[in-house]
């Protein structure tokens, strides 16, 4: 298995999003220009993928292959938006002219000015369009709280979509060639593609500089059990959005997280651990399509997930989850904030910046911020607690800190999921009330704790490992069973995926 496939495509996926209902991307305000987002388990992609794959193949020449694909992902882009397409053009160029002069000078200085505008572009768009009306609120309560009644005018700016995935990936250059890792001598069409290659482009995963322009500048020859195998992984991905997280779990959180006051513990249980395998097969099964698109082309995306729920405490979870944008945190956050360097202070307040500017990555609230604080907290107190049990291990500690993570982990989902902390606490009282739940919230709840039991179970393993240790046979098996799922899941409410809101 290993000689045929390029990449590992780590354990169904999972990944934090602010699920908050179903996703709304259209605002009335908005441009009549402005379109739906084509999403990966929709007719018009597969429409779309129709037309590119087929041509990318016959197409001859590395360098028309590649044209072809830039065209084809501003046209997956500017679906949704046309006039946006020209901020992505924007940042593209700005960073490529700025990794090209990086790449050239040597003195300190400059090279940090120009880093800096990079920083600056990429960081003061993605604030304007992400954060602003998020700043203007806290600015008007602000004033209100002193006596000063402010009122701004109506935010009616959309945010772009993918703008928070293909801002990071863009500063992965710059601040790699300024640190001399990689060089800057990019062609532009080159990095025009890397920044807006059409799988990753809206949700990731957030790839890096250093891992796609090599392969852009190499042909690449996609062989049919490549192709097999990438399409395979597209189908494990929309089975997982369509029928586990859309059909399964969505409606049981919807209804518990929106009208808590109409249920009980069984239901408030059913949403606490629904909602995280929610979020996990919807993320999860975005991350697969993407992973197994690009390997369709000959590409290999890094792995996003690895079986996150099977996590042996919170750094092991912070290693299986949302692994692109948790690495690039690590390495362009947490060690050039010093890292666990500096004494045991300086590295918990290390670890609870970055996790309060991960969670705030996820979306402009303070309920994203409170995430990402108490995964801080996680954090923290894990090491705590390793300094003073150092050497002591058992198969008893082990089950217990499996079990404590995931439920600590679904904790903090509450604060992601939850609109606002009024919101939270009716949710969190569901607890308190004892009312017997309907079929589906116990069916819901079994299946979130299987969930969690199978990756505690496999956490060892990947995907791949699985899928290559039962042969070709069952590979198309469960490719067939995948197929018929989304088929018969087909027909309901159309739910983009969470991470399209980022």
């Amino acid at each position: 298995m290993k000689g045929l496939v390029a990449r590992g495509a780590s354990g169904i996926i999972a990944l934090a999003v602010p699920a908050r209902g179903r996703p709304t991307f259209i605002d009335p305000a908005s441009s009549a220009l402005q379109g739906e987002p084509v999403l990966f388990n929709s007719l018009s992609f597969l429409v779309f993928f129709s037309i590119v794959f087929p041509v990318f193949v016959f197409l001859r020449g590395w360098g028309a292959k590649k044209t072809f694909l830039l065209a084809a992902s501003y046209v997956f882009y500017a679906a949704w938006n046309p006039a946006y397409v020209g901020i992505l053009a924007f940042s593209t160029v700005v960073d490529w002219w700025l990794a090209r002069q990086l790449g050239k000078e040597d003195r300190p200085d400059r090279r940090k000015a120009l880093l800096v505008v990079s920083l600056v572009v990429n960081l003061g768009m993605l604030g304007f369009f992400k954060y602003g009306a998020f700043a203007l609120a806290n600015v008007q309560g602000m004033l209100a709280a002193v006596g000063v009644l402010y009122a701004p005018p109506a935010w009616d700016i959309v945010l772009p979509v993918g703008i928070s995935f293909y801002t990071f990936a863009s500063l992965s250059y710059t601040i790699d060639v300024y640190r001399r890792e990689i060089r800057g001598d990019a062609s532009l069409r080159d990095y025009a593609l890397f920044v807006a290659f059409f799988p990753h482009l809206v949700a990731g995963p957030i790839v890096r500089a250093r891992a796609l322009l090599p392969q852009l500048a190499t042909p690449r020859r996609p062989s049919v059990e490549q192709v097999a195998y990438g399409l395979t992984l597209v189908l494990i991905g929309l089975f997982c959005k369509d029928v586990f997280a859309d059909r399964l779990f969505a409606p049981v959180v919807d209804a518990v997280y929106g009208t808590p006051r109409a249920f009980g513990v069984v239901g408030g249980l059913a949403a606490f651990f629904g909602f995280a395998a929610q979020i996990y097969f919807d993320f999860g099964g975005y991350s697969l399509c993407a992973i197994g698109l690009a390997m369709c082309f000959g590409f290999a995306f890094p792995d996003n997930f690895r079986f996150p729920y099977g996590a042996r405490g919170f750094s092991d979870f912070w290693r299986r989850w949302h692994i692109s944008l948790s690495t690039w945190l690590r390495d362009y956050l947490y060690i050039p904030l010093g890292g666990n360097r500096g004494g045991e202070w300086r590295t918990c307040r290390n670890l609870v910046i970055t996790m309060l500017l991960g969670g705030l990555w996820h979306g402009a609230s303070w309920m994203f911020v409170i995430w990402g604080g108490l995964h801080g907290l996680y954090l923290i107190g894990e090491r705590m607690l390793r300094r003073r049990w150092r050497g002591g291990s058992s198969t008893a500690l082990d089950a217990a800190g499996t079990v404590v993570t995931f439920v600590l982990v679904c904790v903090a989902w509450v604060a992601f999921r939850a609109p606002s902390l009024e919101s939270a606490g009716a949710f969190l009282a569901t607890f308190g009330r004892w009312r017997d739940g309907f079929a589906t919230e116990w069916f819901a709840l079994v299946a979130a704790l299987s969930m969690f039991a199978w990756q505690w179970r496999v956490r060892d393993s990947s995907l791949d490992a699985l899928l290559a240790g039962r042969g070709q046979v069952a590979r198309t098996a469960v490719a067939t069973a995948c197929l018929v799922g989304i088929f018969l899941a087909s027909g309901g409410d159309e739910r983009a995926f969470i991470y399209f809101q980022f």
